[in-house]
């Protein structure tokens, strides 16, 4: 009994493992055959790709060789073009070389033809010297005069009639020049001149404050000298207090200064509150006030003037130009007159008024920087005006007004020019008496030098020199001459308002008595 079940156990395994096996080997051939299936498929589909790629590769090759040999042509042809121009190159030079040679013999042969001329002229020059030393010879033993002294006597003579002729072309031209442009020149000015009338005021550095009684003197000094030192400390004026009746004279270079302490003085005396604390506080406030009217001035003048878009340092620069004089002449109506006269001649010439009127009023604001600085006023003012955005022209007109710098455009001789006219007109500036009369004495010395020279006179203050020299010294000519040389010597040494008129005068007198 125990056996049966067991081998029916065994039984069952073993059908179960013949199936399995049996299963295995059906499914082992099913997959060997797909699997040469898909071998064969792959095989294939590789020898299409294969032959895919091997089309490929063809066109490739035939497309690369294809270029490759329009390329080799291309560079064919390039290099036989190369070797053309080579060759034509070759040829050329050649023919270059020929024409050399050529030419190689004509210069020996021309250098051979010079030698020989030259040899000729040697011959010819020593003839020619020995004849002219014979000649010379003959010369000084019938004139009985040497070779260099007859030679020294014709270039004194030649020089004489070339000065001669000289004066008399300078004069000729001189006198077409007057014909041409001295009626026009003297109507444009005398035009600008009475088209323009300003207001003309003389500055000192001195001012005098009024008071209505000497008590107030003491009340400015005050209690040991404090306020005055207080109130000369604020201003930078020197007070000067003195037995003067009625007055305090107010002493300063700096007009801004002087016109700062008067006013404030004034309100010292009228408040009747003077101390230190006091004078500093009035000081302050009048020149804030001053620094006030000197920016409404100089708006005032450019509006008056119709300058527009100035900026506004230039503005308080015009503004300043009240306070400053120079040779005695206010600088603000110096420069009002100048501007009214540049845009005047402008207008007569055919220019642009509005610029010239602008560098005009312009072009003395290098009098008033409100630092020191060591340039001359003229390109002082150029660089503010360019700092500023003035244009060029305007820039160049004020710093070539003096001849510092050279002029670019026709306003800086305009701007010149009306300078010299306001500085140079009767009444406008003054000069130290001494001063004056010093340039006056070296003017009539300065004349005196030339020889044949026996008077001279300064007359109209200076305006015009009068030379009289002796006749049987100086010829017309040379008076001519000499006018001309004393005018160029004046130009070059001396310095002085305007121009100078020099005036030469020879006169001739024959006395005779009768007994």
């Amino acid at each position: 009994m125990p056996t049966q079940p067991l081998f029916l156990v065994f039984a069952v395994v073993g059908g179960v493992l013949a199936g399995g096996l049996i299963s295995w080997l059906i499914f082992s051939k099913i997959l060997k055959s797909r699997k040469e299936n898909i071998l064969s498929e792959a095989v294939k589909e590789g020898e299409t790709i294969k032959e895919k790629k091997v089309l490929q590769a063809k066109e490739k090759f035939l497309e690369m060789k294809a270029q490759h040999e329009s390329e080799v042509r291309d560079r064919n042809k390039k290099i036989q073009q190369s070797e053309d121009r080579i060759k034509s190159r070759e040829r050329e030079l050649s023919q270059q070389v020929e024409n050399n040679k050529r030419r190689d013999k004509e210069v020996e042969q021309q250098k051979e033809n010079l030698t020989r001329l030259q040899e000729a002229s040697q011959r010819k020059q020593a003839e020619l010297e020995k004849a002219n030393a014979k000649a010379v010879t003959m010369l000084e033993e019938l004139s009985k005069m040497s070779a260099d002294q007859a030679r020294a006597q014709l270039l004194e003579q030649l020089k004489e009639d070339a000065r001669a002729k000289a004066s008399q072309q300078i004069q000729s031209i001189l006198d077409e020049a007057k014909v041409k442009a001295n009626q026009e020149a003297k109507k444009i000015v005398i035009q600008t001149i009475q088209r323009v009338a300003v207001e003309h005021s003389i500055e000192n550095s001195v001012s005098v404050f009024n008071i209505e009684n000497d008590e107030i003197k003491g009340r400015i000094i005050g209690r040991e000298g404090r306020n005055i030192r207080a109130l000369e400390a604020a201003t930078g004026v020197e007070i000067i207090v003195d037995d003067t009746p009625e007055a305090i004279v107010l002493s300063c270079f700096d007009p801004v200064r002087r016109e700062i302490a008067r006013l404030s003085l004034h309100q010292l005396v009228t408040d009747g509150r003077i101390h230190p604390a006091r004078i500093e506080e009035i000081v302050a406030k009048v020149r804030k006030n001053i620094e006030e009217e000197i920016m409404e001035v100089g708006k005032r003048t450019c509006i008056d003037l119709g300058i527009h878009n100035v900026h506004s340092e230039l503005m308080r620069m015009v503004g300043r130009m009240k306070y400053r004089s120079s040779y005695g002449q206010n600088l603000l109506q110096h420069s009002r007159e100048v501007a009214n006269m540049c845009a005047t001649m402008a207008s007569e010439l055919g220019l642009n008024p509005k610029i010239a009127k602008r560098a005009g009023l312009l072009h003395d604001i290098g009098k008033v920087p409100d630092d020191e600085s060591e340039l001359p006023h003229a390109l002082l003012g150029m660089k503010l005006a360019e700092k500023y955005g003035e244009k060029p022209e305007v820039c160049n007109a004020i710093g070539a007004h003096h001849d510092e710098i050279e002029m670019k455009s026709l306003i800086a001789p305009i701007v010149q020019v009306c300078d010299a006219v306001s500085g140079a007109r009767p009444g406008a500036r003054r000069e130290v008496v001494e001063a004056y009369i010093q340039r006056l004495r070296d003017l009539e010395n300065l004349a005196l030098e030339y020889p044949g020279v026996s008077k001279s006179f300064a007359i109209q203050a200076g305006r015009e020199l009068r030379v009289m020299v002796e006749s049987e010294k100086v010829s017309d000519e040379k008076a001519d001459q000499l006018a001309l040389d004393i005018a160029a010597k004046i130009e070059k040494e001396m310095t002085y308002p305007g121009q100078v008129r020099v005036t030469v005068i020879r006169e001739k007198r024959a006395t005779g008595l009768a007994k």
